[in-house]
């Protein structure tokens, strides 16, 4: 059966790359056609992803970006962050739609982009509207028209969505503290001293505390969705897990809010997303969205102190699917016109 469209990934040897191909590999009206790398060129999709042995034909291929994406309706790029920008004229040139899954346009200020990812933003000027958020649970119908999509950060999507709606209902003003702990297919799939197995498997160790390239993400997303003089302060956190990321926010909204409004803020936001679940009888946890692009929130309300109440928001992800290529392909699917939820329904697995 001839499928609708046809899509290259770029960049497709990593962790994420195998989620993406995964889940395009089985795609009702997405053909995967190429698969680009500068690594296994000319070996079987296998070498890299060995739960992908003889599941394709097709090859890791050593194409420069624009070759990649010649006679492809998308593109899904997974090039790290800082090589993506430079090679983003010349993908864009070739008429491809793009989602990129670096961080390199999901922020709008040059200035920020050179003071947390450490150098100049070759192209700046497309860093003004070029790009739509890949956020759908806030920019749905601007990522259905859009051409090009920068998708969220891991850490940024778990944060993001359990503080989205008090931005929208607005009631998130101020500084809030978030701890968020990480699994470490996160670091990606070469292996550094911080990611080493000895050392990761029974340690926990901070990292970028205070400093992390995902808070001037979150701000701006939190801001234009309606939160006031919003800062974070985030420390992250490297655990002994491979998948997952577990975020715990406290915030502090007015005393006058009653409680049943703030508990009825996520019902309210999320009850007809097809991706975010609000557990009725247990909080998130990260064994329960682990190997699917589901996203838990929930809360819990603390004391009055003066005129505000504490309250602890917490929320879980698996930082490849929804952190990742899972929430790429759902941006893909509402760029191309299908059901955003094609391929990505799977529930993951029990405990």
């Amino acid at each position: 059966m001839t499928k609708r469209f046809k899509a290259a990934v770029i960049g497709g040897s990593g962790y994420g790359g195998a989620e993406i191909i995964r889940r395009l590999l089985r795609h009702p009206d997405v053909e995967l056609a190429r698969v680009a790398s500068v690594d296994f060129i000319g070996e079987p999709i296998g070498a890299a992803h060995p739960s992908l042995e003889g599941a394709t034909t097709l090859r890791f291929e050593g194409l420069s970006p624009a070759e990649a994406a010649q006679g492809m309706d998308i593109v899904l790029l997974g090039l790290p962050h800082k090589v993506s920008a430079q090679k983003m004229p010349e993908l864009m040139a070739t008429g491809a739609k793009v989602v990129d899954l670096s961080g390199d346009f999901r922020l709008h200020d040059a200035a920020l982009y050179k003071r947390y990812y450490g150098v100049e933003h070759p192209c700046p000027e497309k860093l003004d509207g070029t790009f739509v958020y890949g956020l759908p649970e806030l920019n749905r119908e601007a990522i259905k028209k859009a051409r090009y999509v920068a998708s969220p950060g891991c850490f940024a999507t778990t944060i993001e969505l359990a503080l989205l709606p008090f931005a929208k209902a607005g009631l998130l003003e101020g500084p809030v503290e978030t701890v968020a702990i990480t699994g470490s297919s996160g670091s990606g799939v070469v292996p550094s001293a911080g990611t080493h197995h000895p050392v990761r498997a029974n340690n926990l160790r901070t990292y970028k505390p205070l400093d992390h390239q995902h808070v001037p993400e979150i701000t701006e997303t939190l801001t234009s969705a309606g939160a006031k003089r919003f800062e974070i302060r985030f420390i992250p956190v490297s655990a002994p897990l491979v998948r997952g990321i577990f975020a715990t926010t406290f915030l502090h909204v007015d005393a006058k809010v009653a409680e049943g409004v703030l508990k009825g803020l996520y019902a309210e936001a999320y009850g007809k997303e097809p991706f975010v679940r609000v557990p009725a009888k247990r909080l998130p946890e990260v064994a329960a969205v682990s190997g699917s692009n589901y996203v838990e929130v929930g809360l819990q309300i603390g004391p009055v102190e003066g005129d505000r109440r504490v309250v602890a928001c917490f929320s879980a992800t698996d930082n490849l699917i929804k952190g990742g290529a899972g929430q790429a392909i759902q941006s893909m699917n509402l760029m191309l016109g299908v059901d955003e939820r094609t391929t990505l329904e799977d529930t993951g697995g029990w405990p």
